[in-house]
């Protein structure tokens, strides 16, 4: 049988958003990703693409025109980027002052090694100081 998963697979995760804006000026300004890709040219929804280029993941956000999809996320539903070293704290401030709110994390792992910021749909990123290895 022939493998169809592979390490350099291409992961696109995407969520619901009642405001694309706030949530470009979240992950572009304040984190710092660039658009990959914007449309609003689909019938059915607006969507973002953010992302770095060149990476085999990026964050899709949609909002469908004709109903919104509420996004319901939970204390578990996290984004998590390693960096590999502190979390510097000049970002963090950056993603407060475009619509990120500091929040405790659930599991206290993430509070341990890093910091935990809802966006503004309320989905949680954490900026992990430790690095992943598999």
């Amino acid at each position: 049988m022939t493998a169809i998963l592979r390490a350099d697979l291409h992961i696109r995760l995407a969520r619901p958003s009642l405001d694309l804006q706030a949530a470009e000026a979240f992950y572009v300004d304040g984190l710092g990703l660039s658009v990959l890709w914007r449309s609003t040219d689909d019938a059915f929804t607006d969507l973002l693409m953010v992302g770095l280029p060149g990476a085999a993941w990026h964050l899709e956000l949609t909002r469908p025109r004709d109903h919104a999809v509420r996004p319901t996320p939970t204390g578990e539903d996290l984004l998590v980027l390693y960096l590999d070293g502190p979390v510097p704290a000049e970002r963090v401030e950056r993603l407060e002052a475009h619509g990120g709110q500091r929040v405790p994390s659930d599991n206290p792992y993430w509070d341990t090694w890093g910091v935990t910021i809802t966006d503004p749909d309320g989905y949680r990123l954490v900026l992990c100081q430790r690095s992943w290895t598999a």
